[in-house]
């Protein structure tokens, strides 16, 4: 038994699903797009939600419709996915970056006032792995500062904190698609905004710029006519093919998260006697959406004086787990030690001390909606089997 570290869950319905757009013929961005959106809207709370091609795009849509460009700066965590700092760096703004709270694996709010310049026009909080990032500070800050706040929303699936769901923060939130996401497209994004004339401004940009769809077109009473395009737009527009699948598997949002939290409290109970394998962080006014079970390893307490020793001995230990049928990953990556960025802005690994450790300390364990109790079961063998840390 080989167990991934995830896997797509699809099933009948969606398959079926798959079928109405190419039995209508109508695949491009459509009325399975908007049902979609209306059914994000309606889990998520958001009034308004666009689909887009995937979250990447999502973050530049974003980032674009609120005119942030050519030397602007934008607050980003220093471990994040790269597409974070990315979809900054893509309009010619530039990430700064900002240390991240090890405990949670998200920004640190107490280190983004030291990195506001007269050039900063946002903060790009990341809700990672499904853990909603402080949504109390953050907001604070960015009143006190009139900075915007683009919600990187890729992990927050079913993520709230004091009962809002993550998206609803900001000026926008953007969401993923990804197969190893909770609800795939294969790929795709959504954004959401409770701001109805920069919903407007979205979907028009997503579409070229134009201010009328295609389908929109189609179904008026001139649809020879070409629209106007009164914003510098781009591509970003997610299929009806795609659509068809997120909808389909929205019907049973609720179930996919129940089974999600159901296996990490598996996790919690197997992990509860192994001290140096430290388990995501859990509050009360936290509800974690588990797109990733990502634990910090630590034999002993990390500092960067023996990270590198304790990422030798993990990845001794992911040797371990691989060999014995269990996929595991790193958390995700410290983007300044990235080539790109640390050589562009001369960054060192130590220059934030905590992305470092994570990125060299944090392990995923294999986790999805239909994972059997067999390969749970063969997980917490090899885990508990491990001879120890050293």
């Amino acid at each position: 038994m080989n167990i991934p570290i995830a896997k797509t869950v699809f099933s009948d319905a969606d398959l079926e699903a798959i079928l109405k757009p190419l039995k209508s013929g109508w695949v491009v961005q459509g009325p399975l797009v908007k049902e979609f959106e209306e059914k994000w809207s309606q889990f998520t709370g958001a009034k308004h939600s666009i689909a887009t091609s995937n979250c990447t795009t999502a973050l530049h849509l974003s980032l674009a419709a609120l005119g942030i460009g050519q030397g602007d700066e934008v607050i980003v965590p220093a471990f994040t996915w790269v597409a974070s700092a990315n979809a900054v760096e893509s309009l010619g703004a530039k990430p700064v970056f900002c240390d991240i709270n090890l405990a949670t694996f998200n920004i640190e709010p107490r280190q983004i006032e030291t990195k506001i310049t007269s050039r900063t026009k946002a903060i790009m909080p990341v809700h990672l792995f499904g853990l909603a990032a402080d949504m109390d500070e953050i907001p604070d800050i960015a009143r006190r500062h009139n900075l915007l706040i683009v919600e990187d929303a890729a992990c927050g699936f079913a993520s709230r904190y004091k009962g809002v769901h993550v998206g609803n923060f900001g000026t926008t939130g953007c969401f993923s698609f990804h197969p190893r996401k909770a609800i795939t497209t294969g790929e795709g994004g959504m954004i959401t905004t409770n701001d109805a004339t920069l919903a407007g401004k979205l979907r028009a940009m997503r579409d070229h710029g134009a201010t009328t769809s295609d389908h929109q077109r189609h179904l008026g009473s001139k649809p020879y006519l070409l629209p106007d395009f009164p914003y510098l737009g781009f591509n970003y527009r997610l299929t009806d093919i795609q659509a068809s699948i997120g909808s389909s598997q929205m019907d049973r949002a609720q179930d996919i998260h129940r089974l999600r939290t159901e296996i990490a409290a598996r996790y919690d109970v197997l992990l509860a006697g192994i001290p140096w394998l430290r388990k995501p962080f859990a509050a009360e006014a936290f509800v974690h959406g588990y797109q990733a079970y990502v634990c910090l390893f630590q034999p002993e307490p990390v500092t960067t004086d023996n990270v590198s020793e304790i990422n030798r001995l993990r990845n001794s230990f992911m040797e371990y787990l691989q060999e014995h049928g269990v996929s595991t990953r790193p958390g995700t990556h410290g983007v300044h030690m990235l080539a790109h960025y640390s050589q562009k802005y001369s960054l060192m690994p130590d220059d934030f001390p905590n992305a470092w450790i994570a990125d060299q300390c944090s392990i995923a364990f294999p986790l999805f909606a239909n994972m059997s109790n067999s390969e749970f079961d063969l997980i917490r063998s090899v885990v508990s089997d491990y001879p120890g840390a050293r």
